[in-house]
């Protein structure tokens, strides 16, 4: 697949690399040659300088025969023109333009094919905003991800000492947990990806991956850590985009919020943007201003400015003074990779990879509804649609236990007719079914994708 990907910055690069190790044929266009060269030293793949929104930059970066054209430049404007020019001069099949401004994602009935034609829309800061708030609602996960349109969730914990699972066999939880169905997916040991078995002990520290209906996740937790019921007290470091999404989705929840912005007229559009959040001009690295303002008693800070040194010292202060937990944005993955298990951040939040996800669903092949990046991009879970028959499917027809499934593959959960039947060995697939895959290693993938590509004689 030829994929021309215009914006070099956080969002492009981090596409771009993941499209290249999967052997996409992809150009890069972007206006900075500095950054074009940055990726061309470090990765496989065609650069192009120039406006991507005009038609002599598409050409020359290949667009007459492209299959899909993939716009995240940091100007909405620019990303809805190229779709625009991709579509009326070379007939690009697939659009996908990055759209940061509410007011754009508030009509979203001027993206059609007559008005502006983008197939697609992806805004990061609002998949960000919703991931953390899922993080908030779930105190205790590491990740919380939706499959399923939310019937479903996939959550990684780290597991306690003294906790009921830990130091007994992963089919104990049955027992302990009679009326919950649930499957665990991969446990992590040590960095290490253990495919669990029924008779699979779970260690103290081990980082499980679990499946479960959605209302059931508190109780799975509980039987692998202590739960932490959801606080109520949040605080913000930062009032960009992100901070303010996060601020107005927790104040439709009645989450007591406080938000720290050190420039003062973005403080000011902030307060009179939203209703219930205190909002404080100053510096979130500020120790007096944090114990001023109660961080002990804080049961989250988040910090969401887009500085990555600024969130990483602003959570490990709040942390060392008594904020319940921390998380940081941070943009760099050597960063990511620094902070992670250091036990000064609990949560380390790489844009990249919570937008990456959504991304991937459209250039996966079969009928892929939902992607989630895991482990820092290690790990992959989907969520693929089943058609055809056990003619011209590998999946319909058979039961799980049957299905040769990839090494390191496990299917966790089928969604049928918004029923969430956690896997078995004797779970027979059916046309149509919702099938959510916990993939460990990534090379697997197109093995993945060929189980759910239906054979040419299916009509």
């Amino acid at each position: 697949m030829k994929i021309i990907i215009l914006g070099a910055g956080q969002v492009g690069s981090s596409v771009a690399e993941n499209l290249v190790h999967e052997n996409y044929d992809i150009t890069v266009v972007d206006t900075n040659s500095n950054r074009l060269k940055d990726l061309q030293d470090r990765l496989d793949l065609r650069t192009v300088v120039g406006n991507g929104a005009h038609p002599n930059t598409l050409l020359q970066a290949g667009a007459e025969d492209a299959d899909m054209i993939l716009a995240v430049t940091n100007s909405d404007e620019t990303n809805m023109v190229a779709c625009e020019i991709a579509y009326s001069q070379f007939h690009t099949p697939t659009k996908i333009a990055r759209i940061r401004a509410a007011e754009y994602l508030s009509h979203p009935e001027i993206f059609t094919q007559e008005n502006i034609p983008v197939d697609v829309i992806i805004s990061p800061e609002q998949i960000v905003t919703d991931y953390i708030q899922r993080l908030i609602e779930f105190p205790s996960a590491l990740q919380v991800l939706d499959f399923a349109g939310g019937l479903v969730r996939l959550v990684a914990v780290r597991a306690n000492p003294g906790s009921p699972l830990v130091g007994h066999e992963i089919k104990t939880l049955r027992q302990h947990l009679p009326k919950v169905e649930t499957r665990v997916a991969a446990i992590y040991r040590r960095d290490r990806a253990i495919v669990p078995e029924g008779d699979t002990v779970i260690e103290a520290d081990d980082e499980v991956f679990f499946i479960a209906a959605r209302k059931h996740i508190r109780s799975v937790i509980s039987e692998l850590r202590k739960f932490d019921k959801p606080g109520k007290h949040v605080m913000l470091a930062g009032g960009g985009n992100i901070g303010r999404r996060l601020a107005r989705a927790l104040e439709e929840n009645n989450y007591s919020i406080k938000l720290i912005e050190h420039n003062p007229e973005c403080a000011r559009l902030v307060a009179e943007e939203l209703d219930k959040t205190v909002v404080l001009l100053g510096d979130a690295a500020d120790e007096e201003l944090l114990i001023k303002e109660g961080i002990d008693d804080i049961d989250t800070f988040c910090a969401l400015t887009n500085d990555d040194e600024a969130n990483i010292l602003s959570a490990m202060l709040a942390k060392r003074l008594g904020a319940h937990r921390v998380m940081s944005l941070i943009n760099r993955a050597a960063y990511v990779d620094l902070v992670h298990g250091s036990g000064n951040i609990d949560i380390a939040i790489s844009p990249q990879q919570t937008t990456i996800g959504s991304l991937l669903a459209h250039l996966r092949r079969g009928d892929v509804v939902a992607v989630h990046s895991l482990r820092r991009g290690a790990a992959e879970a989907i969520e693929a649609v089943a058609h055809g028959d056990t003619h011209t499917s590998r999946v319909v027809g058979h039961a799980i236990g049957d299905i040769d499934l990839p090494k390191g593959t496990s299917i966790g959960a089928v969604v049928r007719d918004k029923s969430v039947l956690i896997a078995h060995h004797d779970t027979v697939i059916e046309p149509d079914d919702h099938v959510i895959l916990f993939v460990v290693d990534k090379k697997r993938i197109p093995d993945v994708e060929r189980l759910f590509q239906v054979a040419y004689t299916f009509l």
